[in-house]
């Protein structure tokens, strides 16, 4: 059953899709090197701080090469598609985290997801959502994509 919290999800997908066609070609470049900044930087630190600080860093700096790199992002049609394209994958990235972003539940040898300690309209939404639990696999998927998405259950944990 689809809830509320999978159409704030697809909502937020068409935003940034729509932004990634709105920048034209420099929408493809913005999307990949967002996708690429969060895997280096997730990779290099578990420090959240850190994270933050090198995100906005290497961001700004692939702002600027991106607008050196394409002066005119509309100059061809299909410029605005690849911006979609862009868009749409930094999007995705953008909802599976939110998805997967909720505390855990821990009791015994069990672990459940949401936590139950979430108010009841909260814990209901995103408990029946279609979208998190077709993403659930992440936590068990390759290390890159955890990386990406859970970057706190990618690192050991102490």
């Amino acid at each position: 059953m689809y809830t509320w919290f999978d159409a704030l999800l697809v909502t937020l997908l068409a935003i940034v899709t729509a932004l990634g066609v709105r920048r034209g070609l420099t929408g493809l470049i913005w999307g990949l090197c967002a996708l690429l900044l969060c895997l280096l930087v997730n990779a290099m630190t578990s420090s959240a701080a850190l994270a933050a600080l090198l995100s906005l860093l290497l961001s700004g700096a692939a702002a600027y090469a991106a607008a050196r790199i394409v002066p005119q992002p509309y100059a061809q049609p299909w410029f605005q598609v690849a911006g979609g394209v862009g868009g749409f994958l930094l999007g995705t990235l953008l909802i599976s985290a939110l998805a997967l972003s909720f505390p855990l539940e821990r009791r015994g040898g069990q672990v459940s997801y949401p936590a139950r300690t979430l108010p009841e309209p909260l814990y209901g939404a995103v408990g029946n959502s279609v979208i998190q639990k077709r993403l659930l696999g992440v936590w068990n998927g390759n290390r890159v994509l955890r990386l990406l998405v859970v970057p706190d259950r990618a690192h050991p944990q102490p």
